[in-house]
């Protein structure tokens, strides 16, 4: 599969999930190459590196001089996440006004609730609070005060500064947070404490400590999520910095001589020294998002909901009028609520490691995730010592995966153990024989997906029937018929690249940036009932933020000739407390007349989402935060249709039939089998049937049709 653009170097894409590392390598050809190896947890780098080598095996070539050809490496790491799972973080000082010590302690009326799953949010009676990742003896206040208005009412005292800083350096503090009271109006005492900080601990000293402001990381109002965003930052940034020098140092001594880039949750790309690192938390989901968008250009198709199921999770984005979309609130990582511009992507407990068990207090009532059995041990049938039933152990016991040849045959699988774990742990306590515990469970996950997908689209005010599904994913096109009927779809899309479309959606990811600032400007007065004249202030915001974007990507080598920007705000009426993001017509307000351009924006974009009977343009119309999102554009990749052939799947196409089970058709039958990369474009294959790939299975089930496009996408269709 070729595309119509050739570049000179290869292109490795990787996407790092809690089950598999996936890569998406592209050659100076724009032929592509699919790669899946298991997550080493214990050291991320390890996997990262045995995919490369596996990938110079299939192009020919070593490990270094596939390096040496590479003209891109772009990553999407799990590194910040697992770190704040599993609070591995370094000991942190936070430094604030003083009065506002307990800031991330009290937290919001809601906040024990922040990061946890509907059923723990049920049980009322267990629920906490979030362990902080700072304790509260590691914070101080010092008597200094910047008013709303970026005012100094209370002058910094240096003196303060060095007694409360040699105090926490006393009770190892390792780094240093820096959370002020309106930094975002007036960030001068933040930066003076950190001048501070650096002429006490220099660089050239091993007691260098590195230090955080969040003025920089975000200049937004709300201290409680400012605080808590500029603490989740500082707190995965030094075991990330660790994680990607070791990765860096790797590809240096293998002859990779360029940045590593990494993909961030806002949709762009940016290389490691440019990043913060909150912004990579769920970077794989959003490239992956971003993927299906472009994909769906080829298509025609505008709206799409992209489900990814892997090993570990299934994840949930929604695409309308081709456009991804950022949270409407507050994007929450693990258990912290945040306020950074990220796409919005749902992730829940149902993959192929979910664990199976039987819930006790609900009369044995079968359960499923949100635990899973990872890499490692892994399912049951991988035979690494996992001893809890997974959804990969029913659907072997259901004879759908070929166990000689799961991932290519890379990876044999043991189903006798898939069949004792079921048997032992859900079929003998429901008294059900094996293969229908399997089904159950295997049913049982296919109703959370496609529940989970359909409130995420109708929720929205969305009808799912006028969207196309995509499902990607290493287990996507084993469980598309089972969730897809919840969405009422007509056309399932499992594209050539779903095994891996974290990573191939790496490949789509343009550079990109997104800078924001809080800072109310009153577009239309309630008191006069007139729109405001003050062009200089809005245009002194966006100017600030311009200068932060051009001088980052400058940094990165690009003009500002080949920067693209917009400018979306975050508007509402008079005091509401609900915020809509709207896409500013004007970037620069050149005559009083963009002003109403833009309340005329607001107010469009209120009436769809709320309905125009909610408008009321008297109540006035005020805008409390802007995004300047910088892209440098490329062209996106497109590939050359192939020639359709007929219907019938030629004779090398067939496999061995085996014994699959099929709950319509009352339990196992033997089932026709065929090979996906013997398929030719424009084949059709009726279910029940199996189609084998190197890195997925597709589960065609009774009424359905698979088809192979003329992208080499597989299509399913209700029959």
């Amino acid at each position: 599969m070729a595309s119509k653009q050739p570049q000179a170097g290869y292109e490795i894409n990787i996407d790092v999930g809690g089950t598999f590392t996936d890569f998406f390598l592209k050659d100076p050809e724009r032929e592509v190459r699919l790669s899946k190896t298991p997550t080493t947890h214990y050291d991320l780098s390890v996997g990262f590196m045995r995919g490369i080598k596996d990938l110079a095996k299939e192009c020919g070539l070593g490990q270094n001089q596939l390096l040496s050809q590479t003209r891109a490496v772009r990553y999407c790491t799990t590194v910040g996440t697992n770190a704040l799972i599993e609070r591995s973080g370094p000991k942190l000082g936070l430094i604030t006004t003083a009065g506002f010590e307990d800031t991330i302690f009290l937290g919001r009326a809601r906040s024990w609730a922040d990061g946890v799953t509907v059923t723990e949010n049920k049980d009322l009676a267990r629920i906490n609070k979030a362990e902080p990742l700072i304790p509260r003896d590691m914070v101080v206040g010092l008597r200094e005060r910047v008013d709303s208005a970026g005012n100094v009412v209370c002058p910094l005292q240096a003196e303060e500064v060095l007694e409360k800083l040699q105090l926490l350096v006393d009770r190892g503090a390792m780094g240093f947070v820096v959370c002020l009271l309106w930094s975002f109006a007036n960030p001068v005492h933040e930066q003076a404490i950190k001048q501070i900080i650096e002429e006490e601990y220099p660089e050239d000293y091993l007691g260098s400590m590195p230090v955080t402001l969040s003025c920089q990381v975000s200049p937004k109002q709300g201290e409680y999520t400012r605080f808590v965003t500029t603490v989740v930052n500082a707190y995965i940034h030094g075991v990330m910095a660790e994680e990607l020098n070791s990765l860096i140092h790797d590809l240096r001594s293998s002859g990779y001589t360029r940045p590593l880039q990494l993909v961030q949750n806002t949709g762009g790309m940016k290389k490691v020294s440019r990043t913060r690192a909150v912004l990579t938390h769920n970077a794989g989901p959003v490239a992956g998002l971003h993927g299906a968008a472009i994909l769906g250009r080829e298509y025609g198709q505008q709206d799409i909901v992209f489900t990814d199921m892997g090993g570990t999770s299934f994840d949930i984005g929604v695409i309308t009028d081709g456009r991804l979309k950022t949270y409407d609130f507050i994007q929450v990582i693990d258990r912290w609520r945040t306020n950074i511009a990220a796409i919005e992507v749902k992730s829940i407990g149902a993959g192929g490691g979910s664990i199976a068990w039987l819930n006790e207090l609900m009369d044995n009532a079968l359960q499923l995730g949100p635990l899973s059995a990872g890499s490692m041990p892994g399912p049951a049938c991988y035979d690494q010592g996992g001893e809890e039933p997974t959804v990969t152990d029913a659907d072997l016991v259901l004879g759908y995966l070929d166990p000689d040849n799961y991932l290519g045959g890379e990876m044999l699988l043991a189903p006798e153990l898939s069949e004792e774990v079921i048997r032992k742990k859900i079929a003998d306590p429901l008294g059900l024989e094996t293969a229908e515990a399997a089904a159950r469970i295997r049913a049982l996950v296919d109703a959370n997906m496609g529940q989970e997908a359909f409130n995420e689209v109708a929720l929205k005010g969305h009808d799912p029937r006028d969207f196309m599904l995509f499902t990607c994913g290493g287990a996507g096109p084993a469980h598309a018929c089972g969730f897809a009927p919840y969405l009422g779809v007509s056309k399932v899309l499992a594209p050539y690249y779903s095994p891996v479309s974290g990573a191939y959606g790496a490949s789509t990811v343009k550079v990109r940036q997104v800078w924001d600032h809080s800072a109310t400007q009153k577009l239309f007065r309630y008191k006069d009932q007139s729109y405001s004249s003050d062009l200089e202030s809005f245009n002194r915001v966006v100017a600030e933020l311009k200068d932060l974007a051009v001088r980052d990507l400058r940094l990165e080598g690009y003009s500002e000739d080949s920067i693209n920007f917009r400018l979306e705000l975050d508007m509402r009426y008079g005091m509401q407390y609900n915020l809509t993001k709207v896409i500013s017509p004007h970037l620069i307000l050149e005559n009083p007349d963009h002003i109403k351009d833009i309340c005329d924006a607001f107010t469009q974009e209120y009436s769809r989402v709320y309905s125009p009977e909610a408008t009321f343009l008297q109540g006035g119309i005020n805008v409390e935060c802007f995004y300047l999102t910088a892209t440098v554009e490329q062209a996106p990749p497109s590939w050359n249709p192939a020639e359709l052939a007929g219907p019938a799947p030629p004779a090398e196409a067939a496999r061995e039939p085996r014994r699959a089970y099929w709950r319509s058709q009352g339990g196992f039958s033997q089932t026709a089998v065929y090979d996906f990369h013997h398929l030719l474009p424009g084949n059709q294959i009726s279910g029940p049937a199996l189609v084998d790939a190197r890195h997925t299975t597709f589960v065609i089930e009774p009424s359905w049709r698979f088809t192979l496009d003329q992208f080499f996408n597989g299509v399913l269709e209700p029959v």
